[in-house]
Parts: structure tokens; sequence; C-alpha cells
């Protein structure tokens, strides 16, 4: 546990929201089970093991000596995660806004942290949502359209928001969670965007649907790697990806991403040669480097595919 007490010994409270130490990417033995998430100003401590009192407590005492030292409100949270059962959140210090917006960029996304393991925004996503902004903008100085995107398992619709920013002329998100789709309005508008859909719909029900709202200059695809009742990667990647060039305007691009560690880089590139061949490998986005793996076959995978004009 001591990478993290020294982590949080050198911590300066940022003012986005971010990972701040990743003990699950295995680089800092015996600290595998803990990550510490900055969604400012709240910090959330989460544990994927049964974590002693004496050791969150250790942890508790190393944070209030470190904002002390800053002269900075403490506020954090703990949540203990176990296979099996579901999420535990408490409150350990300060407080928590309501409603509580976080930044990221020139965006702002609602979280709540006291509700269940996702929070509303993944951390780990940061960058795949820097290069929609990057390549909606870049789109936008070569033609005076701007690009119509379709986010497949949009959940809180972060992407969307990504979107739109930087240009895009319509975003189709579609999610089975209507819960979720609402929080994605919320997203919207706090940031003063309009031109976005929700759709509360099974995918696999709505090809038609998708397809006359089309062609998409870029599909993002974000799905979760095993949620029965909605997506299993092994059984369903190949029933999505083999839909992806009807919807693709020529030359349009597709983004998967695929957060299974027992499925690698190879499993996502197999599925597009056998179900869609037309889709060629442009590349794999880096993680945020605060999201290292001793094993990047592990860890988040972001490739990205153009269908050939």
């Amino acid at each position: 546990m001591q990478a993290l007490l020294d982590c949080i010994a050198r911590l300066t409270p940022p003012q986005e929201a971010c990972r701040l130490f990743h003990g699950r990417g295995g680089q800092h033995p015996g600290c595998e089970h803990l990550t510490l998430d900055a969604y400012p100003p709240v910090l959330v401590l989460t544990s994927f093991a049964p974590l002693e009192a004496a050791a969150l407590a250790a942890i508790g005492q190393a944070l209030e000596q470190r904002y002390a030292a800053l002269g900075q409100e403490l506020h954090w949270v703990f949540q203990q995660r176990q296979s099996g059962l579901p999420a535990h959140t408490q409150p350990m210090r300060g407080s928590l806004p309501e409603p509580h917006f976080v930044p990221e960029g020139t965006a702002h996304y609602r979280v709540r942290l006291l509700q269940g393991q996702n929070h509303g925004l993944f951390l780990d996503m940061a960058a795949g949502r820097r290069w929609v902004g990057e390549h909606i903008a870049a789109q936008g100085q070569t033609s005076h359209i701007g690009m119509k995107v379709l986010n497949l398992f949009a959940y809180s619709c972060a992407f969307s928001v990504a979107a739109l920013q930087a240009g895009a002329q319509e975003v189709i998100n579609i999610d089975m969670a209507s819960g979720a789709l609402a929080l994605g309005r919320e997203n919207h508008q706090r940031n003063g965007l309009t031109g976005a859909r929700f759709l509360a719909h099974d995918i696999f029900h709505s090809w038609g649907k998708l397809k006359r709202l089309g062609p998409y200059g870029l599909v993002i695809a974000d799905p979760p790697s095993y949620q029965k009742g909605s997506f299993v990667a092994r059984k369903d990647y190949p029933r999505l990806v083999r839909r992806l060039p009807e919807l693709l305007a020529p030359g349009g691009h597709a983004l998967l991403c695929l957060n299974a560690p027992e499925l690698s880089s190879q499993f996502l590139h197999d599925t597009v040669q056998e179900n869609a061949p037309a889709l060629r490998f442009v590349q794999r986005l880096p993680n945020p480097p605060a999201f290292a793996d001793v094993d990047e076959e592990r860890s988040l995978k972001v490739l990205l595919y153009r269908l050939q004009p």
C-alpha cells in the first residue's frame, strides 16, 4: 500500500476529473486492488478486494495530512467492490455537491458518486473523447457540412457532448437505460448544446431506424464487456460489427471500444476482418498515462477503423 501513500503525499488536487492512482495496472505490487480518482472537489478511493479497517484509516490519515499541508478542505468517499456483490460507497469526510458536475477540458459532466459503481463518467475514456473532438473539429475545417455521429451504448452521452462541442451536425445517442440517457440530457443542457437525439432502445432491435437516420461520418461503440441481457462481447460484438458498413458514410470511421481484460485487441481485429472486411484499421488510441498497465492488452482497447470509400 506504500505506493498509494506515496502518491497521496505528492498529490496536488486536480482541477479536472482524472485518475490519480491506478493500482489495477499492476505497476505497484501490493496495490493491485486500489484506485484513487478525482471528481473535483471530491476524491474517490476504490478497493476491488476487502480492505482492512487499519489500511482504510491509514489512507484517510494520509489524505488529511496532505490536504492540511496544502491548506485545502478534504472531501472523499470510499467504495468497496467485490465480485458478485453490489458496490458499497460511503462518504468519509466533507460533503458532495448536489448536483455534482465535474470539468474535463471545456465540458462539464454530471456525476453521482454514491449511486452504484458507475459514477456517470468513465475516466479511462478521456483520450477517446479528446480524439472525437479533435477529429470532428478537423473535419469541420475541410467541409461546411457538419458530421453526423452515431453513439452506441451511449450511457451518459459524454461522447456526444465532445462531438457537439467540436461542431458535429447531429449525434444520435442510443442506450437501453433511460436513466442513463436522462443523465445525458442533463450533460447537454449544462453545456448549452443542441443537436442530440436520445433513443432508449435495444440497439439490436433498432438497426432499421438507425440506418434511416444515417449515414454517419463516425460511429462510436463503447459497449459493456459483459452485461447479461444487454451485451456479451464474445457473442455480440460480431453482430454489431457486421452492421457498421451499412451505417457508415464512405470514408467514415468507426471507433470500437473494448474493456475486457480477458480479450485482447486481436479479438477486435479478427471480429472486424471476419464480419466487416471493408473496414480498414487506422490506429489504436493510447489510454491516458494515468491508466498505464504492465500488460496493455489487459487494459482498455480503443481501436479506430475506416470504411473504404
